[in-house]
């Protein structure tokens, strides 16, 4: 092939990179895999739209550092043909024996060829985007913020987790097609997955077919042998099963745990609205031992299982009804990992020390104290260590400002309840199971009485049901669920909340009960009963703010209301740099939405910047402030849409000029000779 040939491809492959000037927000669907260990580098790949351009990544928190290594948007009909065409010209054998950078071209145009999908199960998540991470040794674990940068903004945050334990990640899955009523099968994956680990040597994966009773795929899967402790990160294909294979010995308390919903909490175009993955664990000869489609009100599987006897087990993981595509990500997590089932209480009052007792496997300590010196209200994640140092799974802790008690039994009855004095907040738990807790104060004619339950909003399991009596036994008010918008993870909203004008002196009953009469230790709760307390929480929407140059974009903000709470929010900026100016929107009485306009004066950013919006009000002659949450807007399933939070609000100004189109590389000149 003649030189100017190769550049001309070399211009054509470039071109099909880049991009003209599209107008809507980037957008990222899926990251895989989900996270990576501490002190490694490896490559993850993203499934987006509009995401022409890609240059840049975000990651929250510090000690994890990213960069773009390529970018392949969809191609069409017609330029897959001109590909194969100058694929063809590229290997034919006639020409010039090719160069390095000729091969690597080859390479990539076989790549876009053989993985080209002409309908696509899902548009949204077909542009694709390799990066490569390095994760510093001593990386804070945990779930971080990822986001994309394009030359116009931006994207989304998806979910990342830093890990503690060495990886075993499968090749990016390629691009699902569409499925067509009556060819289903066209669809399904059938190829063996290839296997890595990014643990070293050791953790190097084979590969070898499962046998035994109840074991067998339809879809010629593979198994893949793996070494405990260890996380597994997959994606789920369209019938696909996944299978592993480990050993294991008797006494070792096992801890299977799954990431998936967890990754990506809502898909709008899948029902239920998210992956549902089903966990099975077999022993040596194919015979399941354990099995978890959801953990508690958790659609993320998790299997506590205690090893009987030494030997090989294997575990699998499939969606519940056999769906999948590039975005059914998981990450598995096995091992002798410290696990927490259950906190007690589930929160304390601000500037006290509150003594919390921790149950679960593999733990090094049962008790634990929260640093709680310079807390404010809210709810905040603990976690503790476990008998090998890792760091276990977070539980949620609540902060509040109002007296506390702990529930005292017996308090089943009316006759033997518990007296409180207003207001209190009052932690318990409804065990046994069909257990119930009833309080008693002493009210007055015409009194506002609040009572609400904080239990599923802090993962307990408890489906509370609140009935406020009176001394004759006469229901005044009754209560199961209760939305609160701001819980945007939630699709449940099992705790209860009653409100009610008092109709004479005299005494009062609260009964607490589980709705389906289930109980344990992990079915605790807190309790607030009080008169009602007027304040707001705020979401605002977009967390990602993308401004052309001394131009002006739209947000919306949620004001959440509670116990009442009709009084004006006005919203400003806090510390913002200068060039950015908030206007409109603020709100009166019992509005709920407002429209805000933030304005820029500067030309471009070379980052985004972090942004803090606060709502202010007066609330009973005193000023309260409150900063609102980022949050994305999400649909599950067709329908319903949640506000789902995010840790920051960015904001980046670009400006709108045309790309310009990619030059191919100029030619040599050609060498010079002198004459004699």
């Amino acid at each position: 092939m003649r030189r100017s040939q190769w550049y001309a491809i070399l211009g054509l492959v470039t071109l099909l990179a880049v991009v003209s000037a599209a107008q809507a927000q980037s957008y990222i669907g899926f990251v895989y895999p989900g996270g990576g260990q501490q002190g490694t580098t490896f490559q993850i790949t993203f499934g987006g739209q509009s995401l022409e351009g890609v240059n840049s990544v975000f990651i929250s928190g510090s000690g994890v550092q990213a960069k773009v290594v390529e970018y392949n948007k969809k191609i069409g009909s017609s330029e897959l043909m001109l590909l194969n065409e100058q694929l063809k010209e590229l290997k034919n054998p006639l020409e010039q024996k090719p160069d390095e950078g000729m091969t690597n071209l080859i390479a990539r145009l076989e790549k876009l060829t053989s993985e080209y999908v002409d309908r696509p199960a899902s548009a949204s998540i077909a542009n694709l985007v390799i990066v490569e991470v390095t994760i510093d040794p001593d990386a804070q674990p945990g779930e971080r913020e990822i986001r994309l940068g394009t030359p116009r903004g931006v994207s989304n945050p998806l979910v990342f987790n830093v890990g503690q334990l060495p990886e075993v990640s499968a090749s990016p899955a390629p691009t699902s097609p569409l499925q067509v009523l009556g060819k289903e099968a066209q669809s399904l994956r059938r190829k063996k997955r290839a296997i890595g680990g990014r643990g070293g040597s050791e953790m190097m994966m084979t590969t070898t077919m499962m046998d035994g009773p109840g074991s067998q795929s339809d879809f010629d899967d593979d198994e893949v042998r793996i070494k405990m402790p260890c996380t597994v990160n997959g994606q789920i294909s369209s019938g696909a099963v996944d299978r592993f294979r480990f050993e294991a010995c008797k006494g070792q308390r096992l801890v299977v745990i799954v990431q998936a919903r967890g990754l990506i909490p809502y898909m709008a175009d899948a029902v239920p609205g998210w992956f549902q993955p089903v966990l099975v664990l077999c022993n040596a000869n194919g015979k399941e031992v354990a099995y978890n489609d959801d953990y508690r009100c958790s659609p993320d599987p998790v299997i506590l299982y205690e090893v009987p006897e030494d030997g090989e087990y294997t575990f699998a993981i499939y969606d519940a009804l056999y769906r999948g595509r590039e975005n059914f990500v998981y990450r598995i997590t096995i091992g002798e990992l410290p696990f927490v089932t259950s906190i007690f209480p589930l929160g304390g009052r601000v500037g006290t020390s509150t003594t919390v007792e921790m149950k679960g496997w593999n733990l090094a300590e049962a008790m634990t104290t929260p640093d709680t010196e310079d807390a404010v209200p809210g709810v905040y994640p603990i976690t503790t260590r476990g008998t090998n140092g890792l760091v276990s799974n977070p539980m949620l802790f609540a902060m509040d400002t109002l007296p506390e008690c702990l529930e005292k039994e017996p308090n089943n009855t009316p006759a033997t309840a518990q007296k409180v004095t207003l207001p209190i907040i009052v932690n318990g738990r409804i065990d046994p199971p069909g257990n119930g807790d009833v309080f008693q104060f002493e009210g007055h004619v015409g009194v506002e009485v609040v009572a609400e339950v904080y239990a599923r909003r802090l993962d307990s399991p408890l489906d509370s049901m609140l009935k406020l009596t009176d001394a004759s036994g006469k229901c005044l008010v009754f209560n199961d669920d209760n939305e609160d918008v701001g819980s945007g993870l939630n699709t449940h909203h099992a705790d209860s909340y009653i409100r009610a004008t008092l109709p004479t002196n005299g005494i009062y009953y609260i009964h607490l009960n589980d709705t389906q009469h289930h109980g344990g230790i992990e079915y605790a709760y807190r309790l607030r009963i009080s008169a009602p307390q007027p304040d707001f929480a705020l979401r605002i929407v977009p967390s990602s703010i993308n401004i052309r140059s001394n131009s002006a974009a739209s947000l919306k903000v949620y004001a959440i209301r509670q116990d009442g709470f009709t009084g004006n929010i006005k919203f400003n900026l806090k510390g913002a740099p200068s060039g950015f100016e908030l206007k409109g929107g603020n709100l009166t009485g019992t509005q709920e939405l407002a429209r805000l306009t933030l304005k820029t004066s500067l030309g471009e950013t070379q980052d985004p910047v972090n942004l803090i919006i606060e709502g202010c009000a007066t609330n009973g002659g005193r000023k309260v402030v409150h900063a609102a949450v980022p949050a994305e807007d999400r649909m599950q399933a067709f329908l319903w849409r949640h506000l789902v939070p995010a840790k920051e609000l960015k904001a980046f100004v670009f400006t709108p000029t045309p790309p310009q189109k990619p030059k191919p590389p100029k030619q040599p000149a050609a060498p010079v000779t002198s004459k004699p």
